[in-house]
């Protein structure tokens, strides 16, 4: 495989991501005492950062590592939405497509941070689901998206924030598959078996097993391969490709199916990382149709996002120096 050719082919890949975005608020500070008015630390505030999260967190990886990405979601006129809509954009995503409203607040998530560890989090947001008007609206866009801009993929990217449906999930799918654009999903429990005859299903396994109900004694290829078969069933997917957390990666299409084991990284943060690993895939996948190309490539960039404090896109440069790696 000739890596540098095929990140500098990135570029040329349009890919769109819809689903729940959210702004990542870091207040970063020390810790030297105990609050005299109750059991809690005090910390000591030193300097606020904020960052793209959710969805958008997985359009900045693809926007990292070169690809033209377009971003669809439904966020609140309110200050955390234009910051977000501002943030975004300054990082060269396509925020057009964006639809926002008064009868939603924008998801904020203040994450208080001593010492690279997190003290506290405040989650300001609305969950509901969209109203009628509002799906109706989304769904027009995707479908004047796929139209104009032609993309290879379309990924869905669910926090169970409301904004992915079972009504837009079902009729971005169909006009997916009418335009023969690959679509990849980053589920969550709620929707889970919503995603009928996606492309690539990425769930992790603590997902897996509570979707299926399943109570797995052992993690090995035999009980994924069967974990494989039980969603296909359900949902008449093309490709699973499951996160095992320290374990690695376990990828299947029905018939070649394998585990890729996971590299020694040191741990700081893994949120974020089941972003990185969705975009990674969908767009190797994209370029190469190469089932395990996309799973190895994955896995590097989940672990490499890893080794960051707090969400953070993948590095290029060090996803493609790893890269090479694999087929040594």
């Amino acid at each position: 495989m000739d890596f540098e050719t095929l990140f500098s082919q990135f570029s040329d890949c349009t890919i769109g991501v819809i689903g729940d975005v959210m702004l990542d608020t870091y207040w970063w500070g020390h810790v030297e005492r105990i609050s005299p008015e109750a059991p809690v630390p005090v910390v000591s505030l030193e300097k606020e950062e904020i960052r793209v999260g959710g969805a958008g967190n997985v359009a900045l990886n693809l926007v990292s590592l070169g690809a033209k990405t377009s971003i669809f979601s439904v966020i609140g006129e309110d200050e955390a939405g234009k910051a977000l809509d501002d943030l975004m954009s300054s990082e060269g995503i396509d925020t057009s497509w964006i639809i926002c409203t008064n009868t939603r607040r924008t998801t904020n998530k203040t994450r208080i941070i001593s010492r690279n560890q997190q003290m506290m989090r405040l989650d300001a947001e609305t969950t509901a689901d969209l109203l009628p008007i509002a799906e109706e609206a989304l769904i027009e866009r995707v479908k004047n998206y796929i139209e104009k801009e032609k993309p290879a993929v379309i990924i869905f990217e669910d926090y169970n924030k409301g904004v992915l449906t079972e009504t837009v999930i079902r009729e971005v799918i169909a006009l997916c598959k009418a335009a023969n654009v690959i679509t990849a999903v980053d589920p969550k429990r709620k929707n889970f078996f919503s995603y009928q005859g996606v492309d690539i299903f990425k769930p992790n396994l603590k997902e897996v097993k509570e979707g299926l109900n399943l109570l797995l004694e052992e993690v090995n290829i035999d009980s994924l391969k069967n974990i494989h078969s039980l969603l296909h069933s359900k949902l008449q997917h093309s490709i699973s490709l499951i996160t095992l957390s320290e374990k690695g990666v376990f990828y299947s299409d029905g018939q070649q199916a394998a585990i890729i084991p996971s590299h020694v990284r040191q741990i700081a943060d893994v949120s974020g990382a089941g972003d990185t690993v969705i975009s990674v895939a969908a767009l190797v996948y994209a370029m190469t149709h190469d089932l395990k190309l996309m799973a190895g490539m994955a896995n590097l960039a989940g672990g490499l996002v890893c080794e960051e404090v707090g969400t953070a896109a993948i590095n290029r440069e060090r996803l493609l120096q790893e890269s090479r790696l694999l087929v040594r």
